[in-house]
């Protein structure tokens, strides 16, 4: 029997797939607690749920992408340092890591589908 790809009947760690949505965004703050934890749940989230939704699968390759397009632009602004430029980036850097997800999860629990901004996309 294959894995529903709609929405309907799927629950994911027992949530509506749009919480789950929501959750898979905000996780990436999960980093504040512990470390690593913001890159390791949203992982973890997608990579276990993203054959049974593709909508869970589409959020899940944006918010991956997201997380490594912002830490290319981290290293990029940390080298930039040394030209004062970059404490000008790692802030703005600091700023939107903030802003996108909280305005991904919102998007989510509405059902829709939210593009960071500046996030390049090597996974399609």
């Amino acid at each position: 029997m294959q894995p529903p790809h709609n929405n309907y009947g799927f629950k994911p760690w027992g949530m509506e797939v749009r919480q789950f949505c929501m959750l898979m965004h905000l996780s990436v703050f999960a980093s504040f607690i512990f470390p690593f934890a913001g890159i390791a749940m949203p992982l973890i989230m997608w990579l276990t749920n993203k054959d049974q939704s593709e909508v869970i699968d589409q959020h899940g390759k944006e918010i991956t992408n997201w997380i490594i397009s912002s830490f290319i632009y981290f290293i990029v602004s940390f080298i930039l340092t040394c030209f004062l430029i970059g404490y000008v980036l790692l802030f703005a850097l600091i700023i939107i890591s903030i802003i996108f997800p909280i305005i991904g999860a919102v998007r989510a629990s509405e059902g829709r589908f939210y593009r960071y901004p500046l996030s390049i996309p090597f996974i399609r």
